[in-house]
């Protein structure tokens, strides 16, 4: 049941099935006293390994998400079910903005940034997301008419789809089922439809199938995946080319330099392209990096503040990492300690603190002007990468 959905329980009651949704775990004692790695599924199905130490981190974890779903059962009980949907503001309400409007759009975005309880990320994804407002714009049937019309099309899309479906998320116990790929794939090909100009890049997968265990329908999933690539992110960072993409690298790579000018000039020594491992952070939007109540984590910020938090996380990663990459010495190094640490990142607060508070404030304005500074160099540089593709082309008839 969703928080709030029907009234009628007790705040006790709720409690009592949040803690069931929200086990412990608990190691047993020959794995606590050798502390050796042990396995175990994560909140969303996920196999994770790690010693006894990370277990009880997200142990720790755990109690927190279920004070915060107490701290949201006690608003949505003050203040209404739907309470977050009035924090919007407008550049022409702000002379007369209503002071509990302002109160709740502050209460709101600090609450975000502590966690979103799992029950209740769905609704609240896809309403403060833009994704129900999205769908509200199309007849009813949208979804399963776009899945039915494009049902038995083959394109070089779905040919890709097709391949990507049993490497994403392998040994998921869902999204590594027959009727897992079936919903994956309903979902990214009449995506590949509706946007011929993205069709299908590798990364969606992963990002869809998140969506997927997180939203429960796959029509949801659909609308937050088309929110997230038309609204939320920046343009072309799926396309061919894959020039949005470059942008993001470029303008990550100057504000490595602005904001861990050591690091950066470190990096450079070493002749280390942060593309090593900014590509899949931004393709995949950490989903393939980070652990999974971690990533969710992330991208309850991503919904509601947008796509500058990916510069905030990335570069939290390489500043928490400060020490230990300074005395790098190779390439192969720095992207050892950059996984070993995303791997085990199972405090997202740990995280998500580095990333506000160690990094600084950052606008979506300031974003925007670096990625309009770097757009000409990026594209400039795939016009010469398609002239020589071109011209070796040529040379080979």
């Amino acid at each position: 049941m969703m928080y709030g959905g029907s009234g009628t329980q007790s705040k006790r009651d709720l409690e009592i099935e949040y803690q069931a949704q929200i086990p412990i775990l608990r190691p047993s004692i020959h794995a606590r006293r050798a502390n050796i790695t042990v396995k175990f599924q994560d909140l969303y199905g996920f196999t994770v390994e790690g010693n006894v130490d990370d277990v009880n981190v997200l142990n720790e974890v755990r109690e927190k998400v279920r004070q915060q779903g107490r701290v949201w059962w006690a608003l949505e009980a003050n203040k209404g079910a739907n309470w977050y949907l009035q924090t919007h503001i407008s550049s022409t309400l702000k002379s007369s903005l209503k002071f509990s409007v302002l109160v709740n759009a502050i209460t709101l975005k600090r609450l975000i940034r502590k966690g979103i309880p799992p029950n209740l990320r769905p609704k609240v994804w896809f309403s403060l997301s833009g994704a129900a407002k999205k769908k509200s714009t199309v007849p009813e049937s949208y979804y399963n008419d776009l899945t039915r019309a494009v049902v038995d099309k083959v394109t070089p899309a779905t040919k890709q789809i097709d391949h990507d479906l049993p490497r994403t998320f392998p040994g998921h116990p869902w999204l590594d089922t027959p009727e897992g790929h079936a919903v994956l794939r309903r979902v990214l090909v009449g995506y590949s439809f509706r946007d011929s100009d993205v069709g299908y890049c590798q990364g969606l997968n992963y990002v869809a199938a998140l969506l997927l265990l997180v939203m429960k329908t796959e029509e949801d999933a659909f609308w937050m995946l088309a929110v997230l690539l038309e609204n939320v992110l920046v343009n072309d960072c799926y396309t061919s080319n894959l020039s949005g993409c470059h942008v993001e690298q470029r303008v990550f790579k100057d504000l490595l330099a602005k904001k861990s000018p050591r690091i950066a000039a470190h990096l450079e020594a070493l002749e280390f392209d942060v593309s090593l491992v900014c590509t899949e952070w931004f393709l995949c939007l950490f989903s393939k990096s980070l652990p999974s109540e971690t990533t969710l984590r992330v991208w309850d910020v991503l919904f509601y503040e947008g796509a500058k938090v990916l510069f905030n996380v990335a570069l939290a990663i390489f500043k928490m990492n400060e020490d230990e990459l300074l005395m790098a010495h190779h390439v192969g190094d720095v992207i050892n300690i950059i996984h070993r640490t995303t791997h085990h990142l199972f405090d997202p607060d740990e995280l998500l603190t580095a990333a506000f508070d160690k990094i600084g404030f950052m606008t979506t304005t300031t974003i925007s002007k670096e990625r309009k500074k770097q757009e000409p160099a990026v594209m400039a540089e795939l016009d010469e990468r398609s002239r020589r593709l071109n011209s070796t082309y040529g040379d080979e008839k």
